[in-house]
């Protein structure tokens, strides 16, 4: 590289955005995933000792994926080449692969190929991938946003080591916006610039765990403050750089709490009208989505419990989504959700149940095992009595007999009362038949 092109590199590296001239250099440089490239992590031994193998980096936008493709870049003695799946096809990628053979074979440099947004493959591009990556020409690291499992060769798959890069965390956002507001050389330390806390909160919420996003909307705010005037992003600045309003919903403050409170109440009451409004406000503000829909599985068996089964299935149906399809389009799925446990018929049953017997086991002298209770399986048990006079249910009518299962100092302790609400009426209904059928014996042999 010459004078000139050194020089119209830099000034590049100048006019590029925020997000661009902040990337890390180093893995010392790098905030956040400590549990991927922390000390001793596999993958930061394998950087540092040049000895990466096939990799799939799989998170979500602004996680550090590319980032630390471009770290292994600065860091490595093979030959990094960098290509995205969106513009690349099949004639490319062979193209690659050939030199890559030809520099091994001549010179023994190992090619380390990176490819972004990999899940945009077709399965016959990710196919020519595969016998350079099982022959050892190319190291292929590959970024995708998506499962790999569902979105890339499992053959790839299976000879890669994926790791799963998470959204950075409120204060690790708030690491890297500090240190682009000091850093004179590549961020905005230059400026001089206050933040007001609501404002610098507002970003980081909107950010959603993407440094690119946060960086993107604080070097947005800076061009906002006029000439002359103050040099401090207050609020109002940083809603016109985001073109997003502010809410009253601080994360890890009251307004998270208080708002996913009267989520969860509009549902418990049978509002699906106020139940959209809260997770509305909740998403515009940030939410996590996977904490919303956390709640939702809790709230599922705890406020409808046997009323419906099927509102804990879909619940976790709606967990996974989520965590599959993202936002913005996973507002959809939890709307689904919500919409649903607003109108399923209510029982808080399950948790009166548990917890009932909880504070019998905190609070009543713990009793042994019934013997006729006790696992009979070993050498020795039944001259123990363990297992004698046990009732085996399956060899009476209905696959019900009358006995004691709990302790004796508990004996007749009702801890599950069921609710007159849903399914759980029919369920109820069949108990309570089946229970009194009495305990006529079949003529077979009792088991265990």
């Amino acid at each position: 590289m010459d004078l000139f092109e050194q020089q119209l590199q830099d000034s590049l590296k100048r006019d590029a955005p925020l997000a661009v001239r902040m990337r890390p250099r180093t893995l010392e440089e790098f905030i956040g995933q400590e549990e991927v490239v922390g000390e001793g992590t596999l993958l930061r031994n394998a950087i540092e000792n040049d000895l990466l193998q096939t990799a799939i980096f799989w998170g979500p936008p602004g996680s550090g994926k590319t980032t630390l493709a471009r770290i292994i870049a600065n860091l490595t003695k093979a030959h990094f080449q960098q290509i995205s799946a969106v513009t690349s096809g099949v004639g490319e990628v062979r193209k690659i692969i050939s030199e890559a053979a030809e520099r091994k074979s001549l010179y023994g440099t190992r090619t380390i190929l990176f490819i972004d947004e990999i899940h945009r493959f077709n399965k016959a591009q990710q196919d020519a991938l595969l016998p350079a990556v099982e022959d050892g020409v190319i190291i292929l690291v590959g970024a995708t946003t998506e499962n790999p499992y569902f979105e890339v060769n499992s053959a790839l798959v299976s000879r890669s080591k994926i790791f799963r890069l998470r959204p950075l965390s409120a204060e690790e956002i708030h690491e890297i916006i500090r240190t682009a507001l000091q850093d004179r050389e590549r961020g905005l330390g230059e400026l001089g610039l206050e933040v007001e806390e609501n404002a610098l909160n507002h970003i980081i919420n909107l950010a959603g765990g993407d440094a690119r996003v946060a960086l993107n909307t604080l070097e947005a705010a800076s061009l906002l403050i006029e000439e002359g005037k103050e040099k401090k992003i207050t609020l109002e600045i940083a809603e016109r750089a985001a073109q997003h309003k502010a809410l009253l919903y601080d994360k890890w403050g009251d307004g998270h709490y208080d708002t996913i409170s009267a989520f969860i109440k509009s549902m418990r009451g049978s509002d699906p009208h106020a139940s959209l409004y809260w997770l509305a406000r909740m998403i515009y503000a940030g939410e996590d989505p996977r904490f919303i829909a956390r709640r939702m599985l809790i709230f599922a068996s705890e406020d409808i419990g046997l009323a419906d089964s099927r509102a804990l299935l879909l619940a976790e149906a709606a967990a996974r989504g989520v965590e599959y399809v993202g936002l913005p389009e996973a507002r959809i799925i939890l709307a689904h959700a919500a919409i649903y446990l607003s109108l399923a018929p209510k029982s808080n049953s399950v948790i009166q149940g548990i917890d009932g017997a909880m504070r019998d086991v905190e609070r009543v002298e713990s009793a042994q095992v019934p013997p006729h209770l006790r696992d009979s399986h070993y050498p020795g048990a039944k001259k123990l009595g363990h297992g004698v006079d046990y009732r085996y249910p399956h060899n009476y009518p209905d696959h019900y007999v009358e006995q004691d299962y709990l302790p004796e100092n508990l004996k007749g302790r009702e801890y599950y009362r069921p609710s007159s609400s849903g399914q759980e009426v029919r369920m109820a209904d069949e108990w309570k038949r089946r229970t009194r059928r009495g305990d006529q014996f079949n003529g077979e042999a009792d088991k265990y």
